[in-house]
């Protein structure tokens, strides 16, 4: 039967449609097929020609391509271009091989594709959108790794690649030089692996890579001594780095591809000893642009923290340690700010995400653009909310501290071991106190620690050595704590972080003692009647529940707070 006629007979166009549609077939150039008119004219959907042309060819349709169907080993020799151009990808299909495509009467394609794999295919229809997403998670499990490909490396160190473009496709390797293939390689294993940073280490005699996962290092394949200047020419070239330029330290920035998910990174070289050392961290939208909700915070502390986003005025804080997820932290709260009706802005050092409908500038110390100048020219933006990247100096904390007092909400970070020290540091800094009362809303101390596998974790009790070490905070794990064994879905027991919070929030009490110039033990005394739980409490909760180990809290947050 016609395609036509199906069509008509299961309702999805009118037979006056279907006429008017040949005949502009029939009359337009380029002549485009039946189907393609019909969509092209907002008279059909794709998921209802894609039941019609099944009915008619009798292949399978699918909707969604399920992980099932996905096997790398059947692309591994079949470049993901071609997959790409041609919108056909080889599955696994009721015990045999089929092919995923949009078009019934691409033969020939089937034909190509079976007689590289030496077998026979089955058509199998399905969206084109969808499979292009198969084709992108596909390529990006295949288990083409670092180590295999230094296996298959002939002993000379390759040639330079030439200059890629600026959104390098980490999938499309086939063609390209050994070097190019190695650097892809690590990079895809790292994103594989939920890496937030690779660092490439030369020593006399070998050349070392490791990937920081969930806040730890991990050693990785190592490179031949003697590829070391291809791969660090080859990593400088992908950031616009100067190749020649060995004796200085160098920054830039790069974005790859992986499918159409994109990835920036930031590229840092310096020269050590046996040659350059090159640290490249790897900016993840997905995981740095999370809900409030998403990271960690307890229920109470969460619900503070949003009350002082609603807050016309004042400064609120967040501080700890780098790469404790500050800039994480505060993204996800700009992110619930009402920026329809609000102007904000922001100053960084550097832009690790742009937000939308949020005004980002980047500081530049080397053509004068610091943290403090910067701030002077957004004030004279009409900014309602702003956003400092840290405070630095004096300079900088007392324009943001005078910017709140005129009606300003300013965020910023400082790094300092837990809430009530920002306070501290920024009276060390020479903020006057009356200055420092009359402004801060409050701050909000942060840890990452790594989460126990759900899979594999069990309960346990605490040890002699712990129940010594924790003394009174004992009891709050009278019921035991967990374990965890390490399985093959996770790194030693471990998959993902989560946060640890502590939230100081500045009641009249509070602020009349850092007025005064009250010592450190009485702002935590009154901090703490304010409702104020130290990062260790909210961590050792987190240990009762599951969601942590206590050896993991010990290395974020150090030895247990004096006695409750």
């Amino acid at each position: 039967m016609l395609l036509g006629e199906i069509l008509v007979r299961q309702g999805r166009i009118t037979a006056t449609q279907l006429e008017a549609a040949l005949d502009a077939q029939r009359t337009e150039q380029p002549r485009l097929r039946l189907g393609q008119m019909l969509l092209n004219r907002g008279l059909l959907s794709e998921a209802d020609l894609l039941a019609a042309l099944g009915e008619q060819s009798g292949f399978p349709v699918l909707r969604q391509v399920g992980a099932e169907l996905l096997d790398p080993e059947l692309v591994r020799h079949l470049p993901v271009e071609w997959t790409r151009t041609h919108l056909a990808l080889p599955v696994r299909w009721q015990g045999a091989v089929g092919m995923l495509t949009c078009d019934p009467a691409g033969l020939t394609v089937r034909d190509d594709l079976a007689l590289l794999l030496g077998c026979e295919l089955q058509s199998i229809l399905a969206p084109r959108e969808e499979i292009l997403r198969a084709i992108e998670r596909c390529y990006f499990s295949k288990r083409d790794t670092a180590q295999e490909l230094l296996r298959d490396m002939a002993e000379e160190a390759a040639p330079v690649a030439p200059p890629a473009s600026r959104r390098d496709d980490l999938l499309h390797v086939a063609e390209q030089a050994p070097v190019t293939q190695l650097v892809n390689l690590i990079l895809i294993e790292a994103l594989k692996a939920r890496a937030s940073d690779i660092h490439i280490e030369p020593f006399e005699q070998r050349l070392v890579v490791r990937y920081r996962i969930d806040g730890l290092l991990y050693a990785q394949a190592s490179p031949p001594k003697h590829l070391e200047a291809a791969l660090v020419s080859r990593l400088k070239v992908m950031a616009r780095l100067d190749i020649a330029e060995k004796r200085l330290p160098q920054d830039g920035s790069a974005r790859v591809r992986v499918g159409e998910r994109e990835t920036d990174i930031r590229v840092s070289t310096i020269p050590v000893a046996e040659g350059e050392r090159v640290v490249l961290r790897l900016l993840n939208r997905e995981t740095a642009l999370r809900p409030l909700t998403e990271l960690g915070m307890a229920g109470g502390v969460l619900e503070r923290f949003r009350r002082l986003l609603q807050e016309p005025h004042g400064v609120v804080l967040v501080t700890g340690p780098t790469g404790s997820g500050k800039t994480t932290t505060l993204y996800a709260a700009l992110r619930e700010l009402d920026t329809q009706h609000r102007n904000v802005m922001t100053i960084e050092d550097p832009i690790e995400y742009q937000l939308p409908a949020i005004g980002q500038m980047q500081v530049k110390p080397k053509i004068g653009l610091t943290f403090a100048e910067g701030l002077r020219h957004i004030l004279r933006q009409d900014p309602d909310v702003m956003l400092v990247g840290e405070i630095r100096d004096l300079e900088t904390a007392e324009i943001l501290v005078r910017s709140s007092l005129t009606g300003h909400l300013c965020f910023s970070t400082l790094h300092t071991n837990d809430a009530l020290g920002a306070v501290v540091r920024l009276t060390d800094m020479g903020i006057e106190p009356y200055l420092l009362a009359s402004s801060i809303l409050g701050v909000l101390a942060q840890r990452l620690v790594r989460c126990l596998c759900a899979e594999c974790r069990e309960p346990a009790q605490l040890t002699a050595e712990e129940r010594a070490l924790l003394g009174p905070w004992a009891t709050r794990l009278a019921d035991g704590c967990w374990r965890t064994r390490g399985c093959p879905r996770c790194l030693e027991g471990y998959r993902g972080r989560t946060g640890i919070y502590e939230l100081m929030t500045a009641d009249a009490g509070l602020l009349e003692a850092i007025r005064t110039r009250a010592d450190l033990a009485r702002l935590r005394a009154l901090a703490r009647a304010g409702g104020l739980r130290s990062l260790w409490e909210d961590g050792l909760d987190k240990v009762r529940q599951g969601v942590t180990s206590l050896p993991e809290l010990l290395r974020a947050v150090g030895h247990p707070d004096p006695a409750p």
